[in-house]
């Protein structure tokens, strides 16, 4: 993983890189960090680039890297498939290689349809003053653009971008995942002034369509951005389409009598053998994606006899619940037996309720009653925490000699205050809602890995030092994990369902994967998501609707039921019939804040440093 930058000049201007802004780029790359001017005196144009790397892969690459022909390339991803990459071999400069030797415009969008894996890229292509930049088709890696209002500021790209406190300042959007940008610098300089080419992402459906297509301009962020498709060029989904069959009735199921009825046995009642099938095929493809999200790294070979002197090199973000259980339960499976692994569990500080206290498990009634329950009160003992243990435990069952490292990051209200504004508020830039403030500080504590880890029963202070994290996210918005996608449901049926599932994955670049990546990127540390890894989403998207999920039968069964099923073939337990558990209210870091707010709401919190332009149905209409 990097931190990339760039920015150009329409004339002859040195260009000078904001500090703060290095500095937070540098923390998503400790590793390496480079700049590079580039000047082209003919056509009166400057580029400055910034590459801040994180090694992980293959020997430590520098970046910016530039080859005898002038061509510059920033890359800030991981290679999981669709081009060989040896193990011992580093991405970024194979990648550079491929994309230096390309001939024509539909060579490179030939190479990105084939790229499989998170990344974000910059590409100056000297012979033809051409600028290249995007993100995969999900969005999983963070790249923001800002159009400046002036030739000497036309156009800065970065992974993360430093906070202002001035209302005045040029607005920041997150580059679209809706396909690959060209810039022809010299056109732009000439005409002092940016313009863009978008290649969108199609179907193989729509390629059939291809003369139907005609060139707009679109002026919804009245950004200077013109999309053109010409026949001849064409960049690829690397997704098959969602499978939108609806069925011509509604599927028969004992619904009134699991209405109410959330057990392991009432789950395995549903598992029928289309269920069965299916859930053996989507953990063979699930497995395939771990298994390359955590063996892509780089192992101490070392033999460590103390179990304290062994570091985990995979961390998991972990509340219990089924999605991060079925992440550990398969990363145990490729992992080799002797490395940890790090369950990072966060929960923000509770307040006693005098009217409600909380007892311990391990207490006993006695007349001083609220006095000792205050006694027993354990102000971090939040929902996830709960869940988190439980979790553990099952799956020291499933693997009792695994070293599984449950972290335990408590977090206090002033911490909270502090690492907000010092960090948090302009990692979460362009974004500013109430809910991506619980969730980005959540994340934020949670891959930062400082908490506590029990020893010999005794609980110490612990750092995680593990460069990867994986994360869950992508189970609900595939297989309808949200309280809303039941609304729907019951509302629409089976058709607005689809419609709602089309939809979350539509925006979930801009909604949370962006963000995501900045606040784990900030610890120097690479953010995984197994969930949304091609193949998978492939894989669900070719399943009916109703192979997937039930929404006819309670929570905690219906919803993600092919995972639940899956979760049970694995030998878990009563994980596999938790309820969806949203962050922010599972690590309680909603309860610390203001009750009445929504969470759509501007933050507050967030102010006065960060302006109110984020709108998911902006971001939406390049899509």
């Amino acid at each position: 993983m990097c931190g990339i930058c760039f920015s150009v000049s329409l004339t002859a201007d040195v260009i000078k890189p904001f500090s703060q802004n290095v500095m937070n780029l540098q923390r998503r790359g400790p590793n390496s960090s480079s700049q590079l001017l580039e000047t082209d005196c003919c056509h009166k144009y400057r580029c400055f680039f910034s590459g801040h790397v994180l090694h992980l892969r293959g020997q430590l690459t520098p970046q910016p890297l530039q080859d005898r022909n002038g061509n510059v390339f920033l890359w800030n991803g991981e290679v999981f498939g669709g081009i060989d990459v040896p193990d011992s071999a580093n991405d970024s400069q194979l990648i550079f290689q491929h994309i230096a030797s390309c001939d024509s415009d539909n060579d490179i969008l030939g190479l990105i349809s084939k790229l499989r894996g998170p990344w974000a890229f910059i590409y100056y292509q000297k012979k033809t003053h051409n600028l290249w930049f995007g993100r995969d088709f999900f969005g999983r890696r963070s790249l923001l653009w800002q159009f400046g209002d002036t030739p000497e500021e036309a156009l800065c790209l970065t992974s993360v971008t430093e906070l202002h406190c001035n209302s005045d300042v040029t607005q920041w959007h997150e580059v679209p995942a809706s396909g690959i940008f060209k810039c022809n610098l010299s056109s732009c300089a000439e005409k002092k002034s940016i313009k863009i080419t978008l290649y969108s992402w199609m179907s193989t459906a729509e390629e059939e369509q291809l003369e139907k297509l005609q060139t707009f301009v679109s002026n919804d962020l009245e950004m200077p951005v013109s999309k053109i498709i010409p026949g001849n060029r064409r960049l690829l989904t690397p997704v098959t389409p969602l499978n939108t069959t609806i069925p011509a009735s509604v599927p028969e199921s004992n619904c009134q009598t699991l209405s109410n009825c959330v057990t392991m046995d009432t789950l395995k009642m549903l598992i029928s053998e289309v269920h069965k099938k299916n859930a053996e095929s989507f953990i063979e493809v699930l497995s395939a994606a771990v298994r390359k999200r955590v063996l892509s790294l780089p192992r101490d070979n070392r033999l460590l006899t103390l179990e304290f002197e062994k570091l985990a090199n995979v961390a998991i973000l972990f509340s219990g619940g089924i999605d991060s259980m079925m992440l550990a339960a398969l990363a145990d499976r490729h992992i080799p037996p002797q490395e940890p692994i790090d369950l990072l569990n966060v929960a923000f500080m509770m307040k006693p309720r005098t009217d409600h206290l909380k007892k311990s498990s391990i207490e006993k009634v006695s007349p001083q009653g609220d006095a000792v329950a205050l006694k027993y009160f354990d102000p971090f003992d939040v929902p996830d925490r709960i869940t988190g243990r439980l979790g553990l435990e099952e799956l020291k069952a499933l693997n009792p000699r695994r070293i599984w490292n449950f972290v335990e990051i408590n977090v206090t209200p002033e911490e909270l205050e502090q690492m907000r504004q010092q960090h948090i508020s302009q990692l979460l830039q362009p974004l500013n809602s109430v809910l991506d403030d619980s969730i980005g500080c959540a994340v934020w504590f949670a891959s930062r890995g400082i908490g506590m880890l029990k020893c010999n029963d005794e609980m110490k202070p612990y750092t995680s030092k593990s460069k990867v994290v994986l994360t869950g996210i992508g189970a609900d918005e595939q297989l309808a994990g949200y309280s809303r996608h039941r609304v729907r449901f019951n509302r629409d049926g089976y058709r607005g369902l689809l419609e709602e599932l089309s939809i979350e994955m539509g925006r979930i670049s801009s909604r949370n994967l962006g963000r995501d990546d900045r606040v784990i990127g900030d610890h120097g540390k690479e953010a995984r998501f197994p969930f949304l890894d091609e193949d998978v989403v492939s894989f669900l998207n070719s399943l009916p609707i109703w192979e997937k999920t039930n929404l006819l039968i309670a929570r905690g069964l219906g919803e993600k039921l092919i995972l639940r099923i899956a979760a049970v073939i694995l030998g878990l337990g009563n994980s596999s019939v938790l309820p969806k558990r949203a962050m922010q209210f599972g690590s309680r870091i909603a309860k610390m804040e203001n009750k009445n707010e929504k969470a759509s709401d501007k933050c507050s919190r967030l102010q006065p440093c960060v302006k109110d332009f984020h709108e998911v149905g902006v971001q939406e209409s390049f899509r």
